[in-house]
């Protein structure tokens, strides 16, 4: 079999080495000069962090992945995390989530003695629930629908509250509004919000405290030098800065490719790597109806290299205004930045010393935000900008401004413009209706040689998970 691969994301690279290594010729196209999609780096003025992606979950799910693909675990740096995570709450409280139970129920009878038996249930109701989720919903494709309907998955659907928020299945277990916020925030990760994704993505806040939280030595855009260095060992073609402009039909069949000059490629089977909406641009009209999908969220991220470091700090960090869901529900309801706005701080140096200079640093903001079109960007985004700045220097990093050398900030509209659906940095939401067997699958549909992956497609996003639906993928081809 002879496969080609639209777009050079993570999904493609992942399922390219699991077919190489069973002897398959592939084929990547890349419009950009580089491989690796929302995997990037971000460089300037001497620095250089993290495009998009930081947090590591999952871990072993990445590493056997590689590992079946042909690299060895010893060639992935990977760190833990400790603590997981900070979250810095309005009123001064900071709350500290680690993976250690014993240290982690410490913390709670700290600060909400009164939660430590909830959060005991809630570990214990979620170990059983993972097993099962993962093997029900991360292992298995949804090529047909009754394969989704079966009476296990209905039961363990119920289970978890699939019907319900994130949100509101936190809610079973706590009662203090900060930790409803703490053990539902994740879902932010996959741009979607607590109360309205649904309880199926439970699973990410367990995951942490379960198999931790970790960080990619040099930073997550590395593990694609470590990819691409192992295609082109096994001289895998990489045609980057290759435009695909359709797709070549013959007889209801997909069978290649045809790039911008003109020409066209002959394959057995093509793969979308792209956000999946622009799947149907690829195809001749009316060739499968059009389907309106809703977009994650975006993100504003504000990129600064730092000529100072601060010490006894945390990789990653959550600054929360007085309500969170009041400012999400103007961003996934009203389509309007709030006022007070939550945001993330990555700041990799508190782990690696190598991420910026000798006594410097470097550090990335991360605003949940509306996706593009509903914000006039330059207009909102420079006082939005100075404001979570200067709230990250009075709650957590004194000093921060004035120790500014190089900074550079991106929107929705500039995710929109590099390929993003809509300006999603996550793309499609994670909503019920977009969710599991409703999601765009693997076989996206009924066309012989067609095939999708990425964070759009079942199992969903996050990059462990677009790797699981790589491996799906190539199961999938291998058996056909």
């Amino acid at each position: 079999m002879e496969v080609a691969f639209v777009g050079g994301g993570i999904g493609s690279l992942t399922a390219a080495l699991l077919l190489s290594k069973q002897g398959k010729k592939v084929t990547i196209y890349e419009r950009n000069t580089r491989l690796g999609g929302r995997l990037a780096y971000q460089e300037g003025g001497g620095y250089r962090i993290d495009q998009g992606p930081t947090i590591v979950l999952l871990p072993e799910m990445l590493l056997s992945i590689l590992e079946e693909a042909g690299i060895e675990r010893s060639r992935i740096p990977l760190l833990e995390c400790d603590p997981l995570y900070r979250i810095h709450y309005a009123d001064g409280t900071v709350f500290h989530k680690w993976r250690n139970k014993r240290r982690q129920i410490k913390e709670l009878q700290r600060l909400f003695p009164e939660e430590v038996e909830g959060f005991q249930s809630y570990m214990e109701d979620m170990e059983k629930a993972f097993v099962q989720g993962k093997e029900a919903f991360l292992e298995k494709p949804f090529l047909r629908k009754r394969e989704f309907y079966t009476l296990r998955n209905i039961s363990l659907l119920t289970k978890l509250k699939a019907y319900k928020s994130v949100r509101s299945f936190a809610g079973r277990y706590f009662r203090n509004e900060k930790l409803l916020d703490a053990f539902s925030l994740q879902t932010l990760y996959i741009g979607g919000a607590p109360f309205q994704s649904p309880g199926l993505y439970t699973l990410l806040p367990y995951a942490e405290h379960a198999f931790g939280v970790w960080y990619v030595k040099g930073g997550y855009a590395g593990l694609v030098t470590i990819l691409e260095e192992e295609l082109r060992r096994r001289h895998i073609l990489i045609r980057t800065e290759t435009s695909i402009e359709g797709l070549v039909m013959d007889a209801g069949r997909c069978v290649g490719v045809k790039v911008a000059d003109g020409g066209e490629y002959r394959h057995e089977a093509v793969v979308f790597n792209g956000d999946f909406p622009h799947l149907t641009k690829l195809l001749p009209k009316d060739t499968v109806p059009q389907k309106a999908y809703k977009p994650s969220s975006g993100t504003i991220l504000i990129y600064l290299g730092l000529k100072k470091q601060w010490v006894q700090t945390a990789v990653h960090q959550f600054f929360l205004p007085q309500e969170l869901t009041h400012g999400l529900k103007d961003i996934f309801m009203k389509n309007k930045l709030p006022k007070d706005p939550s945001f993330y701080i990555f700041y990799p140096t508190a782990i690696d010393p190598d991420a910026a200079p000798p006594g410097e640093s470097v550090m990335y903001m991360l605003l949940p935000s509306p996706p593009h079109g509903s914000v006039t960007w330059e207009d909102e985004l420079p006082a939005l900008v100075d404001h979570v700045i200067d709230e990250a220097e009075k709650r957590g990093f004194p000093g921060l401004r004035a120790a500014i050398q190089w900074k550079e900030v991106r929107s929705p509209k500039d995710a929109e413009s590099e390929g993003l659906y809509q300006g999603g940095s996550f793309g499609i939401a994670p909503t019920f209706g977009q969710s599991a067997v409703f999601r765009p699958q693997i076989v996206p549909y009924p066309i012989e040689g067609l095939y999708a992956v990425g964070a759009s497609v079942h199992p969903g996003g996050g990059i462990p998970i677009v790797m699981q639906g790589a491996k799906l993928l190539a199961n999938h081809l291998l058996k056909e």
